[in-house]
C-alpha cells in the first residue's frame, strides 16, 4: 500500500472542506510547527503530572507549566491548585466529576439540559444520581428551577455542573448564582464543576470565570483543540488540590497514580505550552477579540438579509435559523432543529461568512422562504418537563 498517497489523500480532504467548515469550535490560526519534530517518537506523561516517570522520554516540564499558567489566569491558589493535561474535555469532566463522587458519594449531581452530552455518560460510568435543569430561552441554566430540585434533596450533598460555553449556544452558566442557590438551600456539602472546554480561557482572560477563594468553584475542565486549536484533541482539568484523594504509588512507572488515563500524550502538553509562549495573554486576548467582533460582524450581515440570527455577546457563536438543505449540504453547520450555528472561531475570515451570506441570498432569490423566527437575542424557548420529587 502506498502510504504516502493514503496520507495525502487525506490532506487533500481536509483542506477541500475546510473552507466551508464553519459549524464545529476548532481555531486555525495558530502555528504549531515549532513543535511538530517531537512527533517523532514517544512521549508518554504517564502518570501524576508532579512526579516524573523513570527515563527521560516524557514532557512533564511542560505539563505543569501549562497546569500553572492556567491556573494562574483562573486565580487558583498555588497552595491549592491540582492538574493535568487530558485526552480532551470529556476526559476533564470525568476527572473532576469522579473526584467530587469520591468526595460525596452520596451526592445527586444537578446539570443543566444544555449541558455537554458526556456529563450523563459520565454519571453512568461513576454510578452517580443526576437529575436535568431546565433552560432560560439562551441556553443558560434557570436558576430558580435548580433551586426547586436542590430543596427538594437539601439532605443530600449536591455537585453542580455550569457549563461556561454550551454546545449550541455558547450560553454560560453563573457559578455565584448556583453558590448563592445552594447556600440558600443550606447545602454545605457541594461540589461545583465548570465545564469550560470552549468559553473557559477566553472568560478566563476577561476576568469573568474564575476560581479563585469565594468563587464557588472547585473544578473547572477545559479544550485544547478548541480555542487553542491543537491539531490533535486534548484538554486540561483543574481542581483544588484539597478535595481529591492521593493516589497509589506504582512502582513500575515510579509515579502516583492519580489521572484518569494512566499513559498520556507527551506532544499535547507540548502544544498547549507552545501556544502559551508563543502568544501570551495579550496575544489570546487580541485573538478572542478578533473572533467576537467576526461573530458581531456574521449577525449583522446575516439579518442585513432577513435571516433570524442572534449571538450573546461574548460568544463567538452565531445561532441562526436553519438554512435550506442546499446550503447546510455545503456548510457544515451544527443544526439542532429549526436552529443551527455557526462559530467564528480564530481564523475563521470575513470571506467566509460572506460566502454563507451569498449562500443563503442566492437560496432565498431561488423561491426558498426565508424562516420567520424573529427572536434577536435569544432561540425558541425549550420544551420543560415539571419534575416530581425523588426518592432520599
Amino acid at each position: 500500500m502506498n502510504v504516502a498517497a493514503v496520507v495525502r489523500a487525506l490532506l487533500d480532504n481536509a483542506a477541500d472542506g475546510q473552507r466551508t467548515a464553519i459549524g464545529f469550535p476548532g481555531a486555525v490560526d495558530m502555528d504549531y510547527s515549532a513543535v511538530l519534530p517531537l512527533f517523532g517518537r514517544l512521549f508518554n506523561n504517564v502518570g501524576d503530572p508532579l512526579s516524573d516517570p523513570g527515563g527521560t522520554a516524557h514532557t512533564k516540564v511542560l505539563e505543569r507549566a501549562v497546569v500553572d499558567w492556567c491556573a494562574d489566569l483562573l486565580a487558583l491558589p498555588a497552595d491549592d491548585r491540582w492538574g493535568y493535561v487530558t485526552a480532551g474535555g470529556t476526559e476533564g469532566n470525568l476527572a473532576a466529576l469522579h473526584a467530587a463522587h469520591r468526595r460525596h458519594p452520596d451526592a445527586v449531581v444537578y446539570y443543566s439540559r444544555a449541558a455537554h452530552y458526556s456529563v450523563g455518560k459520565i454519571l453512568d460510568i461513576i454510578g452517580a444520581p443526576g437529575e436535568l435543569v431546565d433552560v432560560d430561552e439562551g441556553g443558560e441554566m434557570d436558576y430558580r428551577h435548580l433551586a426547586t430540585l436542590v430543596g427538594w434533596r437539601r439532605h443530600r450533598p449536591a455537585i453542580v455542573v455550569a457549563t461556561a460555553g454550551t454546545t449550541m449556544t455558547e450560553a454560560v452558566d453563573d457559578p455565584a448564582r448556583v453558590d448563592a442557590v445552594l447556600r440558600e438551600a443550606g447545602v454545605d456539602r457541594r461540589h461545583v464543576h465548570v465545564d469550560a472546554a470552549l468559553a473557559g480561557i477566553p472568560l478566563a482572560l476577561d476576568g469573568v470565570l474564575t476560581l479563585a477563594p469565594g468563587s464557588g468553584v472547585d473544578s473547572i475542565a477545559v479544550s485544547g483543540h478548541k480555542f487553542f486549536g491543537t491539531p490533535i484533541p486534548c484538554g486540561l482539568v483543574l481542581m483544588r488540590d484539597s478535595i481529591r484523594r492521593p493516589g497509589r504509588h506504582v512502582a513500575y512507572t515510579a509515579t502516583l497514580d492519580t489521572t484518569v488515563s494512566g499513559s498520556r500524550c507527551g506532544q499535547a502538553a507540548a502544544l498547549l505550552w507552545c501556544a502559551i509562549a508563543a502568544h501570551g495573554r495579550d496575544g489570546h486576548r487580541a485573538r478572542t477579540a478578533r473572533a467576537r467582533d467576526l461573530a458581531a460582524y456574521a449577525v449583522e450581515q446575516l439579518t442585513a438579509i432577513g435571516w433570524p440570527a442572534w449571538r450573546h455577546p461574548h460568544a463567538f457563536t452565531v445561532v441562526l435559523a436553519t438554512p435550506p438543505a442546499a446550503v447546510t449540504g455545503k456548510w457544515l453547520l451544527a443544526t439542532d432543529g429549526s436552529w443551527s450555528h455557526t462559530i467564528c472561531m480564530p481564523g475563521v475570515t470575513r470571506g467566509q461568512i460572506d460566502a454563507l451570506v451569498a449562500d443563503l441570498q442566492t437560496a432565498s432569490r431561488d423561491g426558498v422562504p426565508v424562516p420567520q423566527q424573529r427572536r434577536s437575542s435569544q432561540t425558541a424557548a425549550p420544551q420543560t418537563v415539571a419534575p416530581q420529587p425523588a426518592g432520599a
